[in-house]
């Protein structure tokens, strides 16, 4: 995981948010997953060019840096980024977003279409998510301290064995195709970073619980963000063997969204924008979105 040159908190007005910035250039909203936090966010970004992009990157209420206190639903985050908008004198941002980073990212772009010049959402939550019941192992490495130490640990000494575990998690693959999947991310020095990262950063304790406790709660009401009020060009990403988030939200999001694309990702994982064969065009796709002022 790279280090992260001056993070800072601000106290906006609607509360504190942790933040940092990456590059210069067309300012991106970054909004990760759950769990996940700066350091996610941070991971997500580095396909944008540093000469290009402006990745405004922070941790989400209730992770990390971002105290939870009353920020608690999807609208309530919104308002937060444009607060921190407004303390950073940014105007207009492109949006990108992963997974549990989806709600606020919807509602953002509904609440503020006047600042949302474009947005890509990631295998994005459009719709109810409960959380499955996890299994020993999931309880072990997500929900207790001795499994965010052996985690780290398997980062370092076993990293197969950690892409072996994110891969089954994340996705619908099984035998030959998963052997492959697992073989391909490991061969490929980018893709098989981004997978050891993102695993530090899905530890459901600590200075994360907050957090992932909350978006548990979100996540299982129904919502609706006001689909018809998104206006900016919008690129939905999806893979079609994702788990996790499952096709049917991206989906929803396109039916939702007027005049938005849906790039699905065949056998694409939980991960595909950033693991896939088609991983490198996908983003290409992204930043020319992003691109878009």
């Amino acid at each position: 995981m790279a280090e992260l040159a001056d993070v800072k908190i601000t106290d906006t007005a609607r509360g504190p948010i942790e933040y940092a910035i990456r590059g210069t250039g067309v300012p991106v909203l970054v909004l990760h997953g759950s769990p996940g936090g700066i350091d996610a966010a941070e991971a997500m970004s580095r396909f944008l060019p540093v000469e290009e992009f402006q990745a405004i990157l922070l941790s989400r209420p209730g992770y990390l840096g971002t105290e939870l206190g009353d920020r608690l639903t999807p609208t309530d985050q919104a308002d937060l980024y444009a607060a921190l908008l407004d303390d950073l004198g940014v105007d207009k941002v492109g949006v990108l977003a992963w997974s549990g980073g989806g709600p606020s990212a919807f509602a953002f772009a509904s609440r503020y279409p006047g600042r949302t010049h474009s947005l890509v959402a990631v295998a994005c939550l459009s719709d109810q998510w409960v959380n499955p019941t996890p299994d020993f192992s999931s309880r072990i490495f997500q929900t207790t301290r001795i499994g965010d130490w052996l985690m780290k640990k398997l980062v370092a000494h076993q990293p197969l064995q950690v892409i072996q575990g994110a891969v089954s998690d994340e996705s619908s693959l099984s035998g030959e195709e998963f052997d492959e999947h697992v073989k391909y991310i490991e061969s490929d020095e980018t893709k098989k970073q981004f997978v050891l990262d993102m695993a530090l950063t899905a530890s459901q304790v600590g200075s994360r619980k907050a957090g992932w406790d909350n978006d548990l709660v979100q996540f299982a009401k129904s919502s609706d963000p006001g689909w018809g009020a998104i206006g900016a060009p919008t690129l939905l990403v999806q893979g079609t063997a994702d788990s996790d988030v499952l096709p049917e939200n991206s989906e929803k999001a396109h039916a939702g969204i007027a005049g938005s694309e849906l790039l699905t990702l065949d056998r694409g994982t939980h991960f595909a924008f950033y693991t896939h064969p088609e991983s490198d065009s996908a983003q290409a796709k992204a930043i020319e979105y992003l691109r878009r002022t």
